[in-house]
């Protein structure tokens, strides 16, 4: 192949050594040039090489032709390769260490070349950014090149691209309930999100030279979703929930889940997950043990719950065997397990050891500290979140600070704690500014992760233009700032955080009767035993009422004038977003602002309607529900100029923050202040699990294989 190669190349160059295509500037390319790959190429290469063409058609107007080395072209040539599929004279040197690669432009041919496949993949997606100007976000920002009809290559030219800081890096898809609503999967994929979606996430995430993906929630190893990820070239990991894969949220009836007592039943199950992959899957395996769903497995087996020690040597007992699992058919196999809450008390209570040849992953709390308490060591790694569903942090807007986020990473970067890097993305698009944050300070390390401001500078620069991007900057760190705190170190009040409080207070009022309960066992398809979207298991009662309607009352009355002057800014920014992007500043914008300045407004006119009906002054309550369903309507304003072009009925799947849920009960309240009779519509001890209903009546009627 490399001597045909060879011929090809020089066929290109006795073609064009003379042609108006070089020029003192450099190599012109336009929409005579091609792509020359080699026909070995594997098939994620391939895909790599149609998204460039078709990038050039974004450009230029037209795709450029894809030529098999085999086929002879007088045209200025993009090869794409692997150094070893390349001619002698083009061949970059020294890239020898995973993942780098390098862009080359010499006697009229620009090499993309990398040390390996990923790294050949990223070449080709950077010379699309830096060459042609397409955004790697590009599907979620709605960002489009500007039309040219040719660009100019500098020849001579030699790029080189370090390998990256973190070894492992991707994405979790988790709670995925916008993504499922907007983009459904027909019947015959049983994917949650259709697959073209899927196909547009892993391009996102090579885009953004990530390696890893955690392809959905509760999801089966052998899903149309997981294969995909094989063809586009990205390692599959599973989250804490579901070790090996094992989709444990779709345990069948009747069937024990005790690692005590059956232990034989669990190893069957690993097993079956092991061997449901393809053959040839690339999987970074998370091993440990959890019970039904995502919750602690001392929550499921008598015999270790309220004693530590032995529930660490049980978790340590299944590792070992989860190991043994795979590397009986996969003896080279990478294994991580994440410290997901009770995990990280046992290690650092000195109860778990995580065996050698395991990487250590500690998981942050959801608002970007990472729980590891100044203990992490060198190669070990992150789970982290931007959006994050426990029923108080932000399932539809931005929340966690930049600068938390960097000085985290930034953190693990010096202390060699970079085998891994997993970021919770949720539905990605309403935290897509932040997403490429983490994952360009996961690929460049520090010399990003000190810098949040310039983040926020290049950010807003693409997105909005030059003019705007100064006080863009302002006005990100100003949001960041707006929220209401709770907690030890500060917590931010996210979008859920108002609707789940608003939608407990008002049903405490009007029945006065604990909200959630939590079953021993959970039969098929029933709601984890992680309360969502309440924020915890707590008592309701009139002294937890009289202390939260107190509390939201001056929280949320304090932040509001915060929330006013960001939405008064941001709206002052608008006319200076160039007119083609202004659609994307309402989305990423105009509606993330409104969200949670209306919101807060809501939990504050909540909070003074019930104070104000246990006052008896009935009449204020009632212009207090008035204004909060103003602030609805404001919220559907905003998210319905978000639903611009393909986006429309984006807010449809709000399962799990639920703000349709939470009108409807302040609704209610409007009549039961004065008939404490009146009908509350079912179901009225909602626990959220309505998300994952939807969701698994698209992936179908599955359960775990225990057989």
């Amino acid at each position: 192949m490399k001597f045909v190669l060879a011929v090809v190349t020089a066929a290109v160059l006795a073609a064009t050594s003379s042609s108006s295509a070089r020029n003192s500037r450099g190599i012109v390319l336009d929409r005579t040039a091609v792509i020359v790959l080699a026909p070995d190429e594997p098939e994620p290469v391939r895909q790599a090489a149609e998204d460039l063409a078709n990038d050039f058609r974004k450009v230029m107007g037209e795709p450029l032709k894809i030529l098999s080395a085999e086929t002879n072209a007088a045209a200025p040539a993009i090869l794409i390769g692997e150094p070893a599929h390349l001619p002698d004279p083009l061949r970059p040197a020294g890239l020898s260490a995973p993942e780098s690669f390098s862009i080359s432009a010499r006697a009229n041919n620009i090499v993309l070349a990398g040390a390996d496949m990923r790294g050949t993949i990223y070449a080709v997606y950077q010379f699309s950014e830096k060459y042609l100007g397409v955004d790697p976000m590009y599907y979620w920002t709605d960002s489009e090149p500007a039309h040219r009809s040719s660009i100019t290559i500098p020849e001579p030219l030699e790029e080189r691209f370090r390998p990256p800081v973190f070894k492992y890096r991707g994405l979790f898809i988790n709670d995925e309930d916008m993504l499922t609503g907007w983009a459904p999967a027909p019947s015959n994929e049983n994917t949650g999100i259709s697959l073209d979606v899927w196909n547009k996430i892993y391009e996102t995430i090579l885009r953004l030279k990530g390696n890893m993906v955690a392809p959905g929630t509760w999801i089966f190893p052998d899903d149309a979703q997981v294969k995909l990820a094989a063809k586009r070239g990205l390692i599959v990991t599973q989250h804490h929930a579901i070790p090996l894969g094992l989709n444990v949220a779709r345990w069948p009836q009747n069937v024990p889940y005790n690692y005590t007592t059956h232990p034989e039943i669990l190893e069957r199950a690993w097993r079956n997950a092991v061997n449901s992959y393809l053959p040839n899957q690339e999987v970074v395996w998370s091993v440990g043990l959890r019970g039904l769903s995502d919750v602690t497995y001392a929550s499921m087996d008598p015999s270790v719950q309220n004693d530590n020690k032995a529930l660490a040597q049980l978790i340590s007992k299944a590792i070992a065997d989860q190991i043994g699992i795979v590397r009986a058919v996969r003896p080279d196999a990478k294994f991580v397990t994440n410290l997901w809450q009770e995990g990280a008390r046992l290690v650092q209570q000195g109860l778990l050891k995580i065996p050698s040849g395991v990487s250590t992953v500690w998981a942050d709390d959801g608002y970007g500290y990472i729980q590891d308490h100044g203990d992490v060591t060198a190669g070990q790694g992150i789970y982290d979140h931007v959006a994050m569903m426990n029923g108080r942090a932000n399932q539809l807007t931005e929340m966690v600070p930049l600068e938390r986020s960097f000085s985290e990473m930034g953190r693990y970067i010096k202390a060699d704690a970079t085998s891994y890097f997993l970021v919770n993305t949720s539905d990605i698009r309403p935290v897509s500014m932040s997403t490429q944050a983490v994952m360009d300070a996961a690929w460049n390390g520090l010399p990003v992760a000190t810098n949040p401001d310039e983040f926020y500078r290049r950010w807003s620069t693409k997105e909005f233009g030059e003019k705007a991007a100064p006080k863009l900057v302002e006005l990100y760190k100003q949001y960041f700032k707006a929220p209401a705190h709770f907690g030890d170190p500060p917590r931010e009040y996210g979008d859920q955080l108002y609707h789940t409080e608003s939608r407990m207070m008002l049903l405490t009022y009007m029945i006065d009767a604990p909200l959630y309960s939590i079953p021993s066992q959970a039969p098929k398809w029933s709601p984890p035993h992680v309360l969502l979207p309440g924020a915890s298991m707590r008592p309701a009662g009139k002294e937890w009422l009289r202390q939260t309607v107190a509390r939201e009352i001056q929280q949320c009355g304090d932040a509001q004038s915060r929330w006013d002057a960001v939405w008064k800014d941001a709206i002052a920014i608008e006319p200076l977003i160039p007119t083609l992007r202004r659609p994307f500043y309402h989305a990423q914008v105009l509606a993330m602002i409104a969200i949670n300045r209306q919101s807060n407004r809501i939990l504050y006119l909540v909070s003074k309607a019930i104070q104000d009906a246990q006052n008896k002054d009935t009449a204020q309550a009632h212009k207090d529900l008035a204004e909060a369903l103003s602030a609805f309507d404001e919220i559907e304003r905003a998210e319905a100029a978000a639903e611009y072009g393909k986006w429309k009925h984006w807010y449809r799947g709000d399962w799990l923050t639920g703000i349709y849920r939470t009108r409807q009960i302040v609704e209610v309240m409007t009549k039961f202040i004065d008939d404490p009779e009146t009908h509350l519509a079912p179901p009225v001890l909602w626990d959220g699990w309505e998300a994952y209903y939807h969701i698994m009546h698209y992936e179908g009627d599955r359960t775990a294989d225990v057989k």
